[in-house]
């Protein structure tokens, strides 16, 4: 009887969200969960101990100690909640090890674009964490777009926002929220062509907490993202609206609620917690799980879901977005940036 492959993974950052992708890897039957690094090293011990690891205090002793790793999660945080990623990213995967890493991808464009360039060049999977498209709810939502049940797509409109008080960056809540908004939309709606943007802070604060970006899609169709670290967490973490010529759908909260209204009938179809997924949490099983499943079957590099390139892709969004806002200007994407001034059909 032949036994079944299973992964050799470490998770680099013991904080928070490392810790939950090290509950999910420990959970999975066909995941060895062998090291923790943290350049703190209590934290990485602590967390080692929880999960039954190997604790580090760098990400080069986790290397030299030549654990045979097939993949890691990084889970660090840093500036914008991606200001610590490219390092660790980079030891990684020039050992050659596929990495999933945390969104943003970087906060730093050129960093991303190293990132996923390299990975590419070398053909190692890639991905970061784009939880909010890896629910049954949204498959079911993307199989009706793909088949058509739609029509042809017009509207494409999201809503994300949260109560985060902190303080730091003028763009904070741009780039550590909405890579998810923006990798959701393009899910749904395909590539993004052009961006306008506007921002308010909101009371007593300093940094842009709250945003609306207008969307045209390469397609032709529109849509736009409300953004909020102001908003009080009882009015839901997210709704997305996709409307097309035969009909829309409203996808609630990541997996908790989808409708699909027709166009031409009052017959709606509703489904609360699609195969039995109830929470946001659950989101990070589907997520790694669907990682852990696509690096077992030997999923090509490029095929990778919610790859390092989709992520990088999103952070371009959200670069033109801040530079819409700070020049009063349409920002078209994939443009020399001397070309990248407003023009209207």
């Amino acid at each position: 009887m032949t036994q079944e492959k299973s992964l050799r993974v470490a998770v680099v950052g013991a904080g928070h969200i490392g810790r939950t992708h090290a509950l999910v890897y420990q959970r999975h039957p066909r995941v060895d969960l062998v090291a923790i690094a943290d350049i703190i090293p209590e934290k990485a011990e602590a967390l080692a101990k929880e999960v039954g690891a190997q604790a580090f205090a760098s990400v080069d002793a986790l290397l030299a100690a030549n654990l045979r790793l097939d993949a890691a999660s990084v889970a660090t945080k840093g500036e914008e909640n991606g200001g610590e990623h490219y390092a660790p990213t980079m030891a990684l995967l020039r050992a050659g090890i596929a990495v999933l890493g945390e969104k943003p991808i970087s906060n730093r464009l050129e960093e991303g674009r190293e990132m996923v360039a390299y990975a590419e060049n070398r053909h190692i999977p890639y991905a970061i964490n784009l939880n909010h498209r890896f629910t049954p709810a949204a498959y079911r939502a993307k199989e009706w777009v793909e088949q058509g049940r739609l029509g042809t797509l017009h509207m494409l409109n999201m809503r994300m926002w949260i109560n985060n008080p902190v303080e730091s960056s003028p763009w904070f809540h741009l780039r550590a929220l909405h890579p998810h908004s923006i990798d959701v939309l393009r899910y749904f709606g395909g590539e993004i062509a052009r961006v306008a943007a506007f921002m308010v802070k909101g009371a007593n604060r300093t940094i842009w907490s709250n945003t609306q970006v207008l969307l045209q899609f390469q397609s032709g169709a529109i849509g736009h993202l409300v953004g909020s670290y102001d908003a009080g967490a009882s009015y839901g973490l997210e709704q997305l609206e996709v409307v097309g010529s035969a009909g829309r759908f409203v996808l609630e909260d990541a997996c908790e609620a989808l409708t699909y209204y027709p166009r031409r009938s009052i017959e709606v179809e509703s489904y609360r917690y699609l195969g039995g997924m109830r929470s946001f949490g659950e989101t990070f099983d589907s997520r790694i799980g669907t990682f852990v499943d696509q690096l077992l079957a030997g999923t090509p590099y490029d095929a990778i879901d919610g790859s390092g390139l989709d992520a990088l892709k999103a952070q371009e969004v959200i670069e033109a977005a801040i530079r819409s806002w700070e020049t009063g200007s349409v920002v078209t994407l994939n443009e020399p940036d001397s070309a990248k001034e407003a023009h209207h059909d």
